[in-house]
């Protein structure tokens, strides 16, 4: 939508493993998580399922998260991007109530991607997977909005 920023954080891969003993001295990379994070008025986050869970990848960034100030009351929407994705999707929920997350649930969908739909272009031009998309990240929007003082 108009006015709307994505920024991919591609940085998820580099962080290393979760270790709470080194906070609050968080290495390089963890720092650059949470400053992205402060700087976002909302988070996007997609997830696949791998058995019947989010990637340990997806798990240990939020684990970086946890007891962040600026990721409490963030409005966040959740992105299933798998077919079948239940288990995962309601993990990754119950991790985000948990670390205090506001899911916008209006924004949050399941798009089954699958073969031709996994690229950019692939979803791109199916009108079904980018339709639901542009209305998901347009009601992300008007929730951001909404918090917005005046």
């Amino acid at each position: 939508p108009a006015g709307m920023e994505l920024r991919p954080w591609s940085g998820i891969g580099d962080l290393p493993l979760f270790n709470p003993d080194l906070e609050p001295h968080v290495p390089e990379r963890v720092a650059a998580l949470h400053a992205e994070v402060a700087a976002a008025d909302a988070l996007l986050i997609a997830s696949p399922e791998y058995a019947h869970g989010v990637t340990g990848t997806l798990k240990n960034a939020l684990d970086w998260l946890v007891g962040d100030a600026a990721f409490v009351s963030k409005p966040v929407a959740v992105f299933n991007a798998a077919p079948r994705a239940h288990h995962a999707d309601a993990a990754l929920r119950e991790t985000l109530k948990t670390m205090s997350a506001v899911i916008v649930e209006a924004a949050s969908i399941s798009i089954p991607l699958l073969g031709a739909n996994l690229t950019d272009a692939g979803m791109a031009a199916s009108t079904s997977v980018s339709g639901a998309i542009r209305g998901a990240l347009a009601d992300l929007q008007r929730a951001v909005l909404a918090l917005q003082p005046g």
